[in-house]
Order: C-alpha cells, then structure tokens, then sequence
C-alpha cells in the first residue's frame, strides 16, 4: 500500500547549512518514528517557501545510507500573503503496510503551528 508521510521545519536564515541542517533534522526523524527503509521509498519531494533558496534542500538525503537512488525533487512553495516564512515542507511518499492513522508527521520548530495536531 501507498502511504504519504509528512514532516516540516524551518530555519532561521536563508543559509546553506542552516536548510541542509533542518532538512536532514526532518528527514531523520520521519525515517526514525514511521521505521522507513529506503527501499520503501518512492519518491520525496521537498518544498521550500520563496524566501529559502541558498540550496537545494535534497542535498541533504544523499548523507543517509543507501540513498542514493531515491528520487528527490525540491520545488517552491506557493507565496501566501501571511504564511509561515523560512520553511522546508516533506512529502515522503512510501510503501507500506501501516493504515493511515499509523503513520507519525512529523512537524518541528515553528513549522508547529502548521499542523498541532500532529506535535507531541
């Protein structure tokens, strides 16, 4: 079965390292709490709202082990007057046999707000 995970961050600057760092922090920790395989993985894609753009933040999944043959794709976020700034959004789309209420989004810093029903 097909299972799309979701995860969100945000940075503090429009910084190589600090959207490499957020990223692969997300990314860590969707793999972590939902037990994700690389095998298992169809495809991630990656927004980022129009204010990040020192890097690719797909860079940041090829320092996972055995990640180098998962399609990434980064793309800009639509710009919403009033929407959260700096942030990175994930759409990991998965293979699985966890039911829908299973899967653990993950949300972190002020990417929070965004969904609060999915923080701890």
């Amino acid at each position: 079965m097909v299972r799309g995970v979701r995860g969100a961050t945000t940075t503090e600057e429009n910084d190589e390292k600090q959207i490499l760092s957020a990223t692969e922090e997300v990314v860590a920790q969707m793999i972590k709490e939902n037990n994700i395989s690389p095998e298992q993985v169809a495809q991630v894609l990656i927004t980022v709202t129009p204010d990040l753009n020192a890097t690719f933040p797909a860079k940041a999944l090829r320092s996972f082990a055995g990640w180098t043959y998962v399609p990434v794709m980064c793309a800009t976020e639509i710009d919403v007057p009033g929407a959260l700034l700096k942030c990175i959004r994930i759409m990991m789309t998965i293979n699985t046999n966890q039911q829908q209420t299973e899967i653990t989004h993950v949300y972190l810093k002020n990417a929070k707000q965004l969904r609060p029903e999915f923080t701890r």
